[in-house]
């Protein structure tokens, strides 16, 4: 067990630390922002070709503010920073739905405008490197014997790619969105992380940067840490906050 101490704020008793990816471990707003303009570019190119031009820039307009994206920054709190594809798709298929489309074609012509999407930008690893001093802090947290996970609304397989791509050792688990797993929004989530480290929720620390990581620890005992060195424009928390990892001192809790 270990003591964890950050910017004035101290947390005792610490066994194990489950991570954010994207915007926490990930930085992740230069990819986000080109694809986020891509699949409203694409979203909006699925109406079909007689429709007026004014109409196709509406609906592309409606994506980029339901993502939370703009020319001028991506909102850190917004929907195509914080939330699944899923969720995605779904708000994007409703400004279709809001220009004529029916339900069904919406969501299919959603499907295929963001996969094509991702294909423009692809591979996503490749274009989400590590912050600075992820690898150092992993490496304290191992060396006074914390277990260590990595949690995401991110699909599982971009999970895998990205702790694989930066050789993250000191990660012995890792969960993202798919059929077997449980998504990190589940009530139960922080419960069923905790028993893949064998952990308890009272003895782990989150480390995030979103409301939704704040919520992840408030389904139980667990602490949390608000990572804010990941995007541009301000992260707001009702809770403690790193700056940047090199903040985090780590010392084993005798």
């Amino acid at each position: 067990m270990a003591t964890i101490a950050c910017q004035g704020k101290t947390i005792r008793s610490v066994r194990a630390v489950l991570f954010d990816k994207d915007g926490t471990l990930a930085n992740v707003e230069s990819y986000l922002t080109k694809l986020g303009f891509e699949r409203s570019r694409l979203v909006a190119d699925q109406l079909s070709t007689d429709r007026p031009e004014a109409q196709r820039l509406s609906v592309e307009s409606s994506v980029l503010a339901a993502f939370g994206l703009s020319a001028e920054a991506l909102d850190p709190a917004g929907l195509l920073a914080v939330g699944s594809r899923y969720d995605n798709e779904i708000a994007a298929a409703a400004c279709l739905a809001t220009a004529g489309q029916g339900w069904i074609e919406a969501v299919s012509a959603t499907k295929l405008a963001f996969t094509a999407a991702e294909s423009l930008v692809a591979p996503k690893v490749e274009h989400t490197p590590l912050l600075p001093n992820v690898k150092a802090l992993l490496h304290r947290l191992q060396a006074v014997g914390l277990k260590i996970g990595v949690v995401s609304s991110d699909s599982q397989v971009e999970v895998e790619a990205f702790v694989n791509r930066y050789e993250l050792s000191e990660v012995i688990w890792y969960c993202g969105f798919s059929v077997d797993t449980l998504p990190k929004t589940d009530p139960n989530f922080l419960q069923f992380a905790c028993d893949a480290l064998s952990a308890v929720p009272s003895e782990t620390l989150v480390i995030g940067d979103s409301a939704a990581d704040y919520a992840l620890a408030n389904q139980g005992a667990a602490g949390f840490l608000g990572m804010t060195g990941g995007w541009r424009a301000p992260v707001r928390f009702a809770a403690p906050i790193v700056t940047f990892f090199d903040l985090i001192q780590v010392e084993a809790f005798h």
